[in-house]
């Protein structure tokens, strides 16, 4: 039995599951659906095309799911999708898309902290963690396990790898590679990030492997294409370094950071 307090407005449409948890002076629109467990905090306001994963906490004064604030945006239906387990803190925004049935897509076990900003058609892993007040651009992919530090912006269009750490204050304008950390105005990569990686459970051999991978790339003034030929004859082949490789080869409209300009 779902615990909804009288003084929360849910509008005729709202698809409320078992369980579900509505605190007072929260807003739910007519087009938004909260799976099982969900528990939405005191004022905070969910809109648009929305759907919540199961067990995943709005904490007040989140806005969820508002109209996106890209110029272009044409009164299009958008989405916006919450994965399960995720936890949005206070003050968070949320915009839903541009471009007819496109979505952006926050995935399972996200921590988004105080009063980030996720714009249209961004798309974020599970288990992300962006600390307060880091901000993305439209069309930011961020992979799994990555870690966005406090007062971070991120560019349009930049992809951050899995389980990449973007240090706080550090402007990303150009596409962090898996597996690494940094920070910097500008950005400079500084490493592997071999305490999260621990942490995650890979193996030493494997760090030590990521290690040598970021050297090529990283210390060897390789240009890209070179690094990446080189690293393919040299570097055993792991699902890690796949996931590297497979990263710095994707089309890229920012170019990797540090090759952009070699690129």
């Amino acid at each position: 039995m779902s615990d909804i307090h009288p003084t929360a407005i849910i509008e005729d449409g709202a698809q409320i599951g078992e369980n579900v948890t509505i605190e007072p002076y929260a807003i739910i629109k007519k087009n938004v659906i909260l799976s099982d467990n969900v528990t939405i905090k005191a004022h905070a306001y969910i809109d648009g095309y929305t759907s919540i994963g199961e067990g995943t906490v709005i904490w007040p004064s989140a806005s969820i799911g508002t109209q996106t604030q890209d110029l272009k945006f044409q009164g299009e239906r958008t989405y916006v999708k919450i994965g399960k387990n995720c936890h949005i803190r206070e003050f968070v925004t949320v915009n839903s898309s541009t471009v007819r049935d496109s979505t952006v897509e926050i995935g399972d076990e996200c921590l988004i902290m105080a009063y980030c900003h996720i714009a249209h058609n961004s798309k974020i892993g599970n288990q992300v963690v962006m600390s307060n007040c880091a901000t993305l651009a439209g069309h930011v992919t961020i992979g799994e396990g990555a870690i966005v530090g406090g007062f971070a912006p991120v560019h349009q269009n930049v992809r951050i790898g899995d389980y990449a750490m973007v240090g706080g204050m550090s402007r990303v304008g150009h596409d962090i590679p898996p597996f690494t950390i940094g920070a910097g105005i500008p950005y400079r990569v500084g490493g592997i990030n071999i305490v999260g990686l621990k942490r995650r459970g890979v193996a030493m051999d494997v760090r030590n492997t990521l290690s040598r991978l970021y050297k090529i790339f990283y210390r060897s003034e390789l240009k890209i294409d070179q690094a990446i030929e080189q690293a393919e004859e040299i570097c055993e082949s792991l699902p890690e370094v796949e996931n590297w490789l497979e990263f710095c080869k994707a089309p890229s409209k920012r170019g990797i950071m540090g090759f952009q300009a070699l690129t």
